[in-house]
């Protein structure tokens, strides 16, 4: 691929200005796929410390304490799934797609917002919905089109990782958020997630996209800040009924895409039983505590209030904990569970891992 000299100052200039530990190198790697994210919490940089009116941020203290040694605005003491992702890519780590001075798509960028959903509707105007994401994507599209030209640009994007962590925010907003919305029945309300959620995918592929991954919706019924709203300390169960239906669908609908659509290809990883063993084993997988959160305070360390000043409490080693915060896990955590995404076994990454998929 082609590179301008414009495009490569760019990079460089970018690479110099972050105040966290990257890889970036002297100029892009031959044949190298791009990665381009979208989605909530779970795989958020930092676009929300962007947003004047961010439904959450996560740019304070104790946030990123342990790998970037100051709060980058990811949810976590140090990295997200995608940033594991990457360097399996042998990519930089990517930027927020709102960071001032990005310039350069080569590698990709980071779309997702903490908070957001597939609906608009879900926190409107305190997050970037999924559809605001895909008009960051096709921007981002224009942009490389002018650098690299319409054929160099279709190949970044066809070779191109797409990744996606979405759906978990719209069903916290069914529960908490709306009374319109108890006027559509669980498995309709699980429709239009899902449709929303088809509709950005097929956009994608339009614009080229043709490899996909996914993380379903985990079991968020069963997180500290769930277990602290729960009169017993166990799960919402209302809550996990939803979630499983929208996987059972995703599933679905991803496999009727594939059918559908010439040489789309994809990978969903089994999240929500990733996660939940982790809870209900953690000594199995290396952690001491499984179900209390790191960072937050009240029962199970439930209440999001991580970081806030004079409100909150802090455990010594989150390398003992699968949760950091009340809603949010651990960089070993997302180590684990993005080794399974890139090359786990079929019966947590499905139909075949990401790994698998890139090579097809």
């Amino acid at each position: 691929m082609a590179i301008s000299l414009r495009s490569h100052m760019y990079f460089l200039a970018f690479c110099a200005s972050l105040l966290i530990p990257t890889n970036c190198q002297t100029e892009p790697p031959e044949n190298h796929v791009a990665l381009f994210i979208f989605g909530d919490s779970l795989f958020d940089a930092g676009n929300n410390k962007f947003l004047k009116n961010a439904a959450f941020r996560a740019d304070f203290w104790p946030y990123g304490e342990t790998f970037f040694k100051n709060a980058t605005g990811r949810f976590s003491d140090g990295r997200l799934i995608p940033d594991f992702i990457a360097g399996y890519l042998k990519l930089p780590l990517l930027p927020p797609y709102l960071q001032p001075g990005n310039q350069d798509y080569i590698y990709g960028v980071n779309f997702a917002s903490a908070g957001a959903g597939a609906l608009v509707e879900t926190r409107q105007g305190t997050v970037i919905d999924l559809n605001t994401q895909l008009g960051y994507f096709k921007d981002v599209e224009k942009k490389l089109r002018q650098e690299l030209g319409d054929a160099e640009t279709y190949k970044l994007i066809s070779k191109a990782l797409h990744l996606f962590s979405v759906g978990g925010n719209d069903y916290i907003a069914f529960f908490t958020n709306s009374t319109a919305l108890r006027s559509f029945s669980k498995e309709e309300y699980v429709r239009i997630v899902i449709g929303n959620l088809t509709t950005v995918i097929k956009e994608i592929y339009k614009n080229g996209g043709r490899r996909f991954g996914f993380a379903n919706v985990g079991p968020y019924g069963c997180a500290p800040y769930s277990r602290a709203l729960s009169s017993s300390g166990g799960c919402l169960e209302e809550a996990t009924a939803l979630v499983k239906l929208h996987n059972r669908e995703l599933s679905k609908v991803l496999e009727d895409l594939q059918k559908e659509l010439k040489e789309f290809g994809y990978s969903i990883l089994d999240f929500y039983t990733s996660l939940s063993k982790r809870m209900d084993n953690p000594s199995k997988y290396g952690f001491k505590v499984g179900k209390v959160a790191c960072c937050c305070s009240g029962p199970f360390k439930g209440i999001l209030n991580c970081g806030v000043k004079n409100q909150y409490e802090l455990c010594d080693d989150p390398t003992e904990y699968l949760f950091f915060d009340s809603a949010h896990l651990t960089d070993k955590a997302h180590n684990q569970l993005a080794e399974l995404m890139w090359s786990g076994s079929p019966d947590v990454t499905r139909p075949s891992n990401l790994k698998t998929v890139l090579k097809a």
